[in-house]
């Protein structure tokens, strides 16, 4: 038989069976006594995945942050203005909490640890994860830019240090770590594989 002209099909061996062969218990038989015979099996068309972004998940995080953000920044201010310093920027902010040259009063400090604690909005693993559900939502979920989100990600993450002025603080390292392995266990269910993440 010539299967040259058949593309995309699948062959197995099958040997027929007689309903008297079902019912006897005989000794089996040599492949040299089994009839073969090829069965097709037909290709399944292929449908192309669409992915689309959902802005409804990216509106929300945004107005999120943003409330977030001016919450901070608030408290900053606040804590700078009763020390007589200024703000102009958003840069200068960051590099004055870089500094560490400041006093905090009780409750500005128990909110900013509350907020960066295990379940903190600005804690490891909300933050890990605010950042993977926005790629997700900017890409559709489309696994071919995962790359690409990560390598955004890595450059903000470096402009970040920049703004900071210096490295940035161990919670924002280990925001960092969580990201990159939420993301490389984004890339593996995309492939079918099991990637396990340590809590």
């Amino acid at each position: 038989m010539n299967v040259n002209g058949i593309s995309d099909a699948t062959y197995t061996q099958t040997t027929p069976t007689t309903v008297a062969d079902k019912t006897k218990n005989t000794t089996p038989t040599t492949a040299a006594q089994e009839e073969v015979s090829a069965v097709y099996e037909g290709s399944t068309t292929a449908t192309k995945t669409t992915y689309t972004q959902d802005t409804a998940v990216i509106d929300k995080l945004k107005a999120d942050a943003e409330a977030r953000t001016a919450q901070l920044r608030s408290l900053v201010e606040k804590m700078m203005t009763k020390q007589g310093q200024t703000i102009g920027t958003a840069d200068d902010m960051w590099k004055f909490l870089a500094k560490g040259d400041f006093t905090v009063d009780a409750a500005t400090k128990a909110q900013a640890q509350e907020d960066i604690s295990e379940d903190g909005y600005w804690g490891v693993e909300q933050t890990s994860d605010r950042i993977i559900d926005f790629a997700k939502a900017l890409t559709g979920g489309d696994p071919e830019l995962i790359d690409q989100m990560q390598e955004a990600f890595e450059e903000g993450f470096s402009e970040a240090t920049k703004s900071w002025g210096k490295e940035l603080p161990e919670i924002s390292q280990k925001t960092y770590d969580a990201v990159i392995e939420k993301f490389e266990a984004w890339r593996n269910e995309a492939n079918g594989t099991v990637n396990n993440i340590e809590a």
